[in-house]
């Protein structure tokens, strides 16, 4: 029962605050030397090494460092002053452009973080000003802004992809149909909130300023041709077969910066302070990784595996009763750890078990994917909360965000069951 304990311990040091590589390295460390000794971690540099020289996760950096140029650009003011434009004259259609243009963001950036504090210092005041509910306009944002979680180019999908053994092009390509239902969903509910509570989402008159609805569409398309290209660029290369994930990851590196120059925000300063940012956070994900393969090495070493799949393995249910527990189980690890922690750590653990019941791999990760993007909402630890809420006026409640998220939150549990009941319509099974 060791690797369960030191499983139970690791959680625990994550919950009072400790940080995460330290924790599962330091956690492995201990317990592994007392369940084996010291030469257990003999073979730890042969797997650095490895880690360091896989090509799939050689993608990580470079659409992070795409993501951080495209924040420094003016991509998401432009796209939500189009769309607002084009929506703002419906009844919630500030809260459907809000939600176009975090697709569209999600589709060229996938970062989180930039996508809800754009769209929090940009969309949120209009809102506001146009007397649209608190927690509507808050709901909005936050799950517009973690769309990049589920749509590709995903970090999430990247690191599944590696852990789990499945081709990164496959599962952008099954994950390109959740993302667009989830996005339709989105919209329908904000219709249909507007409709039921007409003076929560009001529609605002659009000054005229001269422009025809001729001039507006072009303004609109023009606004969008940008980001569609480097979209076309990034997965139109991979889903075509011309490059490889990491290759378009570098081809999109190069369209940041081509789309930063176009903007007029391209400056060596801003290229050196993008390659230092992305150097943080790549060395963030990669620290968790190496913390993550000593605890997982530890936890197969003592056992906690085989314990871990025959408890899955009998569940009442088989393979429905597997992924009804893991779901439910990620989801409450999702209140507490980010997405990294649970690829991980969790993932490397439910998929052995996964396949031995005969669950299609692609099938388990578009699930675990759209599942991890809840633990962005989920409170009290949700990123996009924190994100949000510092960006927002004060007379935004933290508690506005809360209420705003939840209806968003059940309509993402929502498309998991969907998933769980019905692979056959997503393409997930044969």
């Amino acid at each position: 029962m060791i690797g369960i304990v030191m499983f139970i311990v690791a959680l625990l040091m994550l919950m009072f605050g400790f940080p995460v590589a330290f924790t599962f390295g330091g956690v492995a460390l201990i317990f592994g030397v007392i369940a084996e000794g010291p030469d257990m971690f003999a073979f730890m540099p042969f797997r650095i090494q490895s880690i360091m020289e896989n090509v799939t996760l050689m993608a990580v950096p470079l659409f992070i460092f795409m993501g951080i140029v495209l924040q420094r650009t003016r991509l998401a003011e432009q796209l939500l002053e189009a769309m607002g434009k084009l929506f703002g004259r419906v009844r919630g259609g500030l809260a459907i452009s809000t939600v176009l243009v975090g697709a569209l963001l999600a589709a060229s950036t996938g970062v989180v973080g930039a996508s809800v504090v754009a769209m929090g210092l940009i969309s949120l005041p209009v809102m506001l000003k146009y007397n649209y509910d608190k927690s509507l306009a808050c709901g909005t944002i936050c799950a517009s802004g973690t769309l990049g979680q589920i749509i590709p180019p995903s970090i999430i999908l990247i690191i599944l992809g590696d852990v789990m053994g499945i081709p990164v092009g496959d599962l952008f390509q099954a994950a390109v149909m959740p993302g667009f239902i989830l996005i339709g969903i989105y919209i329908l509910y904000i219709l249909v909130y507007s409709f039921l509570k007409p003076e929560a989402a009001p529609a605002f008159p659009i000054e005229d300023d001269g422009n025809t609805k001729t001039q507006m569409y072009t303004q609109a398309i023009i606004a969008i041709i940008p980001p569609l290209a480097l979209i076309l660029v990034v997965l139109g290369s991979i889903f075509a077969g011309i490059a490889t994930p990491t290759e378009s990851s570098a081809l999109g590196g190069i369209g940041a910066i081509l789309l930063a120059t176009v903007y007029g925000q391209f400056s060596w300063k801003m290229l050196y302070q993008s390659a230092q940012e992305t150097v943080k956070i790549t060395a963030m994900v990669f620290a968790i990784l190496l913390g993550a393969t000593a605890f997982s090495m530890a936890f197969t070493y003592t056992g906690g595996d085989y314990i871990v799949e025959e408890i899955l393995t009998n569940l009442p249910g088989g393979e429905i009763g597997f992924l009804i527990l893991s779901m439910v189980a990620i989801l409450i690890l999702g209140f507490f750890i980010d997405f990294v922690e649970i690829s991980f750590i969790i993932v490397p653990i439910l998929a052995p078990v996964a396949d031995s019941l005969g669950v299609a791999p692609l099938w388990f990760a578009i699930l675990i994917a759209m599942n991890l993007q809840t633990s962005f909402l989920t409170p009290p630890f949700g990123f996009a909360l924190f994100y949000l809420k510092g960006v927002s006026p004060p007379q935004v409640q933290t508690t506005d965000i809360y209420k705003g998220v939840i209806p968003f939150i059940l309509m993402q549990v929502g498309v998991v069951v969907s998933i769980l009941m019905f692979p056959e319509f997503y393409g997930l099974v044969d």
